[in-house]
């Protein structure tokens, strides 16, 4: 429920920087919820989860709406859409790992699941943003979710109780992730030998 809200909390964010208009802003927000976990959940051919609980689409709805009220009624920095952001890819990385793992997948597939259903809503949000996806530019961004979901699945192998083995991995990929921003620590980018 966590990542579903922050996650659509980013979607707006996003959206309101474009600044589209109310159904333009629900529709950002719902694919940035809800859009990594139902990609993961039609690969491993499960009920896709918002659709066999609404209450994670009443969740990312009243997130969107919330958020474009109060916009109206604060400052909100850019920055604060890179914290949400990341809030979500840490949330999602960590639940994704979780449910993969749950329904048998092996745990490197499991590890990326969670980096799907980490990444994949944002992608769809800067898709629909009209905008390269900050998963292929941004500074460790997939890098740091698919290590926090081998972390999640080392903890668990050595049996620390699945909550703290979650807090650890999510914190462990919230941080990493907002201080490779602000140390803008990257990958290798690919070129051409010239």
């Amino acid at each position: 429920m966590l990542a579903v809200i922050v996650s659509s909390a980013s979607g707006v964010l996003k959206a309101g920087f474009k600044q589209f208009d109310l159904f333009g802003v629900i529709i950002i927000a719902i694919a940035t919820g809800l859009g990594g976990g139902s990609l993961r959940d039609l690969l491993l051919d499960r009920d896709v989860f918002w659709i066999n609980d609404q209450i994670f689409f009443i969740a990312s709805l009243g997130s969107a709406v919330a958020i474009f009220l109060a916009a109206r009624l604060i400052v909100i920095s850019p920055g604060y859409f890179l914290i949400a952001d990341a809030a979500g890819l840490a949330t999602f990385g960590i639940a994704g790992t979780l449910v993969s793992l749950m329904v048998g997948a092996p745990p490197l597939i499991a590890s990326f699941m969670g980096v799907m259903t980490g990444i994949m809503g944002g992608i769809f949000r800067d898709v629909l943003c009209n905008e390269t996806p900050i998963v292929f530019l941004s500074p460790l961004y997939a890098t740091v979710s698919w290590a926090g979901s081998l972390l999640f699945i080392g903890l668990l192998y050595i049996d620390l109780e699945i909550t703290i083995a979650a807090i650890i991995s999510g914190l462990g990929i919230f941080i990493s992730r907002l201080l490779a921003m602000h140390y803008n620590i990257s990958l290798p980018r690919f070129r051409f030998k010239s």
